[in-house]
């Protein structure tokens, strides 16, 4: 999750804790949050107080409105910051804790009550700002299915998934998802295995093959011998290193709070020694009320609002650009991001496998081959079969169409016998090395045959995004440093990368290794990784931030990532990565200025220059212009047109494809 927290809250919220908010849900509307309510009430107690004084009203009840605004104010964030002073902590809700009850010594209890107010606003914002609820985790359980069927002593049993011991043979029907991992001891079949490695094309199982949890059995019986419990699977890991990685970003401080460290404990010895040093040399009193109007003039009240402001500007014009940003700790770091990892499936390429080319022989023809593949894969759901079909004008079904686990398909149309599979189950023949060319490419090759004579091969991949290789260039010139990341083999890895321009390629990746792979690259310079699937949510977790694409991405994929891309344009992700870094200068700014307004206030109120309703008229003035400049953070442009090709890609030709 986001790693930020609130300045005066007790502790940042992790994976798996209740948000402060409520019990069991997070805010979701600003009526919502608590803090905002509380800053409503104040501000309305204020301006009741304001008119009273205006009109001439018994002090006492002025006075009274004053005082109670301050403790609906104040109890935004003062019980938390005593939270976190007993555990040693300070943040700036320490320092505006000070500040209020210093202007209270002073007299001014309307001057508390309104740093109460303004703070509790922060407070809300930054709430606001970071609330989203998470359930990706549920989506993640969800692939293990509720029970699974294990052959003990040549009889079958159905267990639950935790009930399967190392061992244990489980046998997994056409259709069925695997409860756990294990290897395969009998049968062959294809299985689709994107929730676990993301690869686009259903992958051959056979004898002594590994099987992952949560793959789904396509058209054969397997007996799998289970190799880990239910607990340690795949699935179990990949929860694992979420749970860790969202509580390692989640103890970590917001902008304003990693200022507010060395600045609080400073400003606190300031006053204490203003105050001691003063008395022995001067009027115990006068240096006394010195040192609490510094205290006052040092509250970083300008600081304190100015983030959650731009933040909530910045975020708002993201989300009209189809980019959700999840509070400003990932607006910030979406900012200082120079690395880029993507993904390959459902990323850089569509997830929907087309026919990029088709070699003949003994005299066929490209249409005849595509006719009676597609006669055979009439009425399959695999995704090879709607590539096929999408290659052809037309089609007429085969009659007795048989699937052969692990290999292919067999009919007759017209009375001829016919044959589509793999290479191996069908011999290549002369088209031997134009199916290795087909592999080298990337694709996956299958052959055709009539009578017992081979007529073609058919290469079907998973093309990239028409504007990938645009995004690519623009990151590449905009200074980031790009590599993909996949569970697809290397040849079809490295093929769509020098496609898409990126020569930093790593293939054959599980979960685990695309997040380790993230966390070196981490170590050499602030990395985003960008993915759309289950088996992404590891390396989104880990990565220094998480972009999923939202349209097409899982419901893990889009709650582990700190930003997700709702649409299905790749270029979104250039385009917030320079309004993140906009936003990230214009909260510097703020800093900036805060900070200057506090040290200068500083001498001025130590030397006597300006006294408290000075200081607070300059804190208030600051305030204004850190608000108005964080407003332009609100500012966006979109996307200029359509992306290029933006309708389904036309055949490529192989030869085009390798030059």
């Amino acid at each position: 999750m986001s790693d930020a927290c609130g300045c005066g809250s007790d502790e940042p919220t992790v994976a798996g804790q209740e948000s402060g908010e409520s019990e069991g849900r997070e805010p979701e509307r600003l009526w919502e949050v608590s803090e905002l309510r509380a800053a409503a009430v104040a501000g309305v107690l204020l301006a009741a107080a304001w008119i009273v004084g205006w009109v001439d009203g018994p002090a006492p009840v002025q006075l009274g409105l004053e005082a109670v605004a301050l403790l609906v104010g104040a109890w935004t964030f003062v019980p938390s910051t005593l939270r976190r002073l007993a555990k040693g902590k300070i943040g700036v809700g320490t320092l505006m804790t000070i500040a209020a009850i210093g202007a209270v010594v002073l007299g001014e209890v309307g001057e508390a009550a309104m740093l109460a107010f303004l703070f509790s606003i922060s407070e809300g914002l930054e709430e606001y700002s970071l609330a989203r609820t998470r359930r990706g985790l549920r989506a993640l359980l969800s692939l293990v299915p509720e029970q699974a069927t294990v052959l003990r002593g040549g009889v079958e049993m159905v267990v639950a998934p935790g009930e399967l011991r190392v061992g244990d043979t489980m046998l997994v029907r056409p259709g069925e998802r695997l409860a756990t991992d294990g290897t395969v001891s009998s049968g062959r079949t294809a299985l689709d295995v994107s929730a676990i490695t993301g690869e686009s094309v259903p992958v051959e199982a056979g004898p002594g093959d590994e099987v992952f949890a949560g793959s789904i059995n396509g058209n054969g019986v397997l007996e799998v011998r289970v190799t880990s419990t239910a607990e340690d699977n795949s699935l179990a890991r990949i929860v694992r290193i979420v749970e860790a990685e969202q509580a390692r970003k989640g103890a970590a401080q917001r902008l304003a709070d990693r200022i507010a460290k060395p600045l609080v404990p400073g400003v606190m010895i300031a006053a204490a020694l203003i105050a001691a040093v003063g008395s022995v040399f001067g009027d115990p009193l006068v240096w006394i009320e010195r040192a609490l109007v510094v205290l006052v003039a040092a509250s970083p009240c300008a600081l304190a609002i100015s983030v959650p402001v731009t933040v909530v500007a910045a975020v708002g014009a993201a989300s009209k650009l189809g980019v959700l940003v999840k509070g400003g700790a990932a607006l910030e770091a979406l900012g200082r991001i120079r690395g880029i990892a993507l993904d390959k499936t459902g990323t850089l390429t569509r997830n929907q496998p087309v026919v990029i080319d088709v070699a003949t022989t003994g005299g066929a023809t490209r249409d005849q081959v595509l006719h009676l593949a597609a006669a055979l894969e009439a009425r399959s759901e695999h995704p090879l079969a709607r590539a096929i079909l999408a290659a052809v004008d037309g089609h007429t079904p085969a009659a007795d169409v048989e699937a052969v686990p692990g290999a292919g398909l067999t009919g007759h149309l017209d009375g001829r016998a016919l044959r589509l599979g793999r290479p191996g189950w069908i011999e290549a023949g002369e088209l031997a090395e134009p199916v290795r060319r087909m592999q080298s490419d990337g694709a996956t090759a299958v052959l055709v045959e009539a009578d017992g004579q081979l007529i073609g091969a058919i290469a079907v991949r998973d093309e990239l995004r028409p504007e990938a290789a645009e995004v690519v260039a623009r990151l590449h010139r905009d200074g980031y440093q790009v590599a993909m990341l996949t569970g697809d083999n290397q040849a079809t890895a490295a093929a769509l990368a020098a496609q898409a321009g990126i020569t930093d390629v790593h293939a054959e990746l599980r979960p685990e290794d695309k997040a380790a792979l993230v966390g070196t690259l981490r170590t050499q310079r602030p990395t985003a990784m960008v993915g759309d699937g289950v088996n992404d949510a590891p390396a989104l977790a880990t990565a220094d931030l998480g972009i999923a694409m939202g349209a097409m991405g899982t419901d893990v994929a889009i709650e582990t990532a700190d930003v997700a891309l709702m649409g299905e344009d790749l270029r979104h992700l250039p385009q917030a990565l320079q309004h993140a870094r906009r936003a990230r200068a214009i909260m510097l700014q703020n800093v900036g200025l805060s900070l200057a307004i506090v040290i200068v206030l500083m001498p001025l109120a130590l030397l006597g220059v300006l006294g408290l309703a000075a200081v607070v008229l300059v804190h208030e003035l600051a305030e204004i212009v850190v608000i108005a400049n964080g407003v332009r953070a609100g500012r966006a442009q979109p996307l200029p047109s359509a992306p290029p090709d933006a309708a389904a890609p036309a055949p490529v030709d192989a030869a085009a494809v390798r030059a």
